[in-house]
């Protein structure tokens, strides 16, 4: 389950806020099955959100560092994914 979430643990530089809350989305994503919000279960995804976001901060703040770098780089390093988003920013 969940194999193409991205490792976040040894990356340089380490992983930013945004790249843990965008794989802890993609977590809850995944195991919710709700690929769109809506007014019934926006609240509990964003909670839910939330605290594997939170959980992921600690976990990653008490791993020591890593040997080897991750094999993949995080979608949100990728330079095709920041020019989908920048894209979306200018309409």
């Amino acid at each position: 389950m969940c194999r193409n979430i991205t490792e976040l643990r040894g990356l340089e530089p380490a992983a930013t806020d945004a790249e843990i809350e965008a794989a802890a989305r993609q977590y809850v994503r995944k195991i919710s099955g709700v690929q769109k919000t809506s007014p019934a279960n926006v609240e509990a995804f964003e909670a839910a959100v939330a605290a594997v976001t939170a959980a992921s901060h600690t976990l990653l703040a008490a791993l020591p560092p890593r040997r080897q770098p991750p094999r993949t780089v995080p979608p949100l390093r990728r330079p095709e994914v920041q020019a989908r988003i920048a894209a979306r920013g200018t309409h």
